[in-house]
């Protein structure tokens, strides 16, 4: 069986001895629309990935598929947008509940969420090292 994965294609475009970037075109739903190019809503952004190196023939230029585990996606999606969520609300009714006002609870809450995204930050480096994209030939 094998692991269910999330996979970008894109075309390298650098190759150090230790990483290769390479660019994936990130697409909204109107993009692939065929009435894209007349409504002109359609967008496309360029974004580039930096992979650790692996043994292969790799080659700038080269068409590639940018593999990530699904489990890593669904963590991402934990960290960035249901943890802060939870925090944001449980400060936000735990202080109206303990009979502080909306508008100093709002912010409050807020600043909760900003503190967490903080953390998020100075730990980037070792989440980094947890979501580790691999390249698969196309």
């Amino acid at each position: 069986m094998t692991t269910p994965e999330i996979s970008h294609s894109g075309k390298i475009v650098d190759i150090t001895p230790d990483f290769i970037t390479v660019e994936i075109v990130a697409e909204s739903a109107c993009a692939t629309c065929h009435a894209a190019g007349l409504c002109h809503t359609a967008d496309a952004a360029h974004k580039q990935i930096t992979v650790p190196a692996t043994y292969g023939n790799w080659q700038p230029g080269q068409e590639v598929q940018v593999v990530l585990k699904r489990s890593m996606g669904f963590k991402a999606v934990w960290l960035s947008y249901a943890i802060p969520l939870v925090v944001l609300m449980a400060v936000l009714l735990g202080l109206l509940s303990a009979g502080f006002g909306e508008l100093p609870s709002a912010l409050i809450a807020i600043g909760a969420v900003c503190l967490y995204y903080l953390g998020l930050y100075l730990f980037k480096n070792k989440l980094q090292n947890e979501y580790s994209f691999y390249l698969k030939e196309k």
